[in-house]
């Protein structure tokens, strides 16, 4: 089945804030995620669950083609090894995207799925780490470093990426990426598909994982733009409204 334009960006603008008169407008950032009623995503010990509906799966495959680039942290590379491409089978012309991979560790593996997959790859790292990701990627990938670490500097990567005509980014996680972006407020929209699921377990990962609000002036806040049924789950877009 392939489905266009019913779950993409819509009319929604790019936002503009670029660094001043002459500088680059950043891009769009949506966060996008699956999560049990609970609001876990995977087993305890890490094990995935297939929480997304097929529905679901079609939605998220056209989003990705009305994306410019794709980011998770690496992680989920480790751990799901995604191919971070468009379904020929589900979208019509699948795009190219501009893969980014968040690795201030080094981790990513060189037989990653990512590296098969239509489009180029950035892996976004830092400068001690760098060095030793050109060296074992090779041509596989753009290694790139923003900031001495430990994290990647992401208003760093986010200029880049506006540099490189990037307007609609896709963070797709894992949990410590979400937060580390929303945290530091640079996502304009988080999308959210709830399964028919309850997964449990107080060491199960969530959509937003890492240090998460020290006090209730870090909550981030959220406004409801629509939600609907979707197969058996239900799928909601929110605004990022910033800190409460």
């Amino acid at each position: 089945m392939l489905i266009r334009g019913n779950h993409g960006w819509g009319s929604m603008d790019p936002r503009k804030a670029g660094d001043g008169p002459d500088g680059p407008d950043s891009p769009w950032v949506c966060v996008n995620f699956a999560m049990s009623a609970d609001g876990k995503l995977a087993l305890p010990d890490g094990t995935p669950v297939e929480i997304s509906s097929e529905e679901d799966m079609l939605r998220v495959h056209q989003m990705r083609a009305s994306s410019d680039a794709i980011l998770v942290g690496v992680s989920t590379i480790v751990a799901d090894d995604p191919k971070l491409h468009v379904s020929p089978e589900r979208v019509r012309e699948p795009p190219a995207l501009l893969k980014v991979v968040l690795d201030s560790s080094g981790r990513t593996p060189t037989d990653a799925r990512l590296f098969d997959s239509p489009g180029d790859t950035l892996i976004a790292t830092v400068d001690g780490t760098a060095p030793g990701l050109i060296e074992r990627l090779g041509d596989r990938a753009e290694v790139i470093p923003f900031g001495p670490g430990p994290m990647v500097h992401l208003p760093g990567l986010i200029y880049h990426l506006a540099c490189r005509g990037v307007q609609k980014l896709m963070v797709e996680g894992g949990g410590e990426t979400i937060w580390s972006f929303v945290s530091t407020g640079l996502v304009d929209e988080v999308r959210c598909y709830v399964g028919p699921m309850v997964i449990g377990g107080g060491g199960s990962p969530t959509p937003a994982d890492g240090p998460g609000a020290e006090d209730l002036s870090q909550v981030i806040g959220l406004e409801l733009m629509s939600a609907e049924r979707l197969g058996e789950g239900m799928w909601m877009r929110y605004r990022v409204t910033g800190r409460r």
